[in-house]
């Protein structure tokens, strides 16, 4: 077999550097103590948002948003001509979106290869946007929507909802209301809203139990209809639509955020007063 004589070869036998570090024991925290970032158990409490929209000037419609750590970044292009032409899209037009993580974004660097995670992600991304998309407006035409993410702290896909919904505002595409997207962590009695990465995926390790489960709802928030809802876990019937609850209110909360958002990106748009 051929030997690369310019690659430096590592050791036959090694070990991880993990393993010469102290243990160091960590307690649960009981239910009823704050969450690292000062939030309480069983509150409705979402993390300070930031948003701006028409970021990216080659799109048609842009949105940036910073939830705590976790950033996105969406961009919509078209109405443009559909390359299919079946008798469905001539009569109504499609919605076409992309959901991918940057390399960077995530503790163990990725690839700009979209996989299967990805393509879930984009299909939950689709399903609760379409419902608010006046898409018999556009025939033989699609709008795409494309959202990476920059950093990933945690309920990824509720604020990508929010942040595409922003995005089709941009654009001026017509829509019936806007869409809100807020997650949702079941931890036995209590609950964790708008979780973060370590809160998403702690859990998990210890595996599936009774009422511990994820939850996703997006919402129409003028209308009061849920456009999407995705949840998996073990939870009683009782405890789901307590969850969903916990993220409607939640829903709520981030609504004037959004407002003012659409609001500052339509006075930079508009032209000077003319004296």
């Amino acid at each position: 077999m051929p030997v690369d004589t310019k690659r430096v070869r590592g050791p036959d036998e090694s070990q991880s550097p993990l393993l010469f570090v102290p243990p160091t024991t960590k307690t649960p925290a009981p239910p009823s103590e704050a969450r690292e970032d000062g939030r309480r158990r069983g509150q409705a409490d979402v993390r300070p948002m930031f948003a701006r929209c028409g970021l990216v000037s080659q799109a048609k419609g842009s949105a940036y948003i910073e939830a705590g750590s976790t950033k996105l970044i969406c961009s919509v292009y078209g109405p443009r001509e559909t390359e299919r032409k079946d008798d469905v899209d001539m009569k109504t037009g499609r919605l076409v979106c992309d959901f991918r993580f940057a390399p960077f974004s995530c503790q163990k660097r990725g690839a700009w290869i979209q996989g299967s995670g990805e393509k879930d992600l984009s299909l939950g991304l689709l399903e609760s946007l379409q419902p608010a998309v006046c898409l018999h407006k556009y025939p033989r035409s699609q709008v795409e929507v494309n959202v990476v993410v920059l950093e990933n702290d945690g309920s990824v896909l509720s604020h990508a909802v929010t942040c595409a919904a922003l995005a089709l505002a941009d654009a001026g595409i017509e829509m019936y209301d806007l869409v809100l997207g807020c997650a949702l962590r079941q931890d036995g009695p209590t609950y964790l809203l708008d979780p973060t990465f370590p809160e998403e995926s702690g859990a998990w390790a210890a595996g599936y139990g009774d009422n511990q489960g994820r939850v996703s709802v997006a919402l129409l928030p003028s209308l009061n209809q849920v456009s999407g809802l995705q949840s998996d876990g073990e939870m009683g019937e009782d405890t789901l639509v307590e969850a969903v609850r916990a993220c409607i209110e939640g829903c709520h909360r981030l609504y004037p955020v959004i407002q003012q958002t659409l609001l500052k990106a339509v006075r930079r748009k508009a032209p000077p007063a003319q004296a």
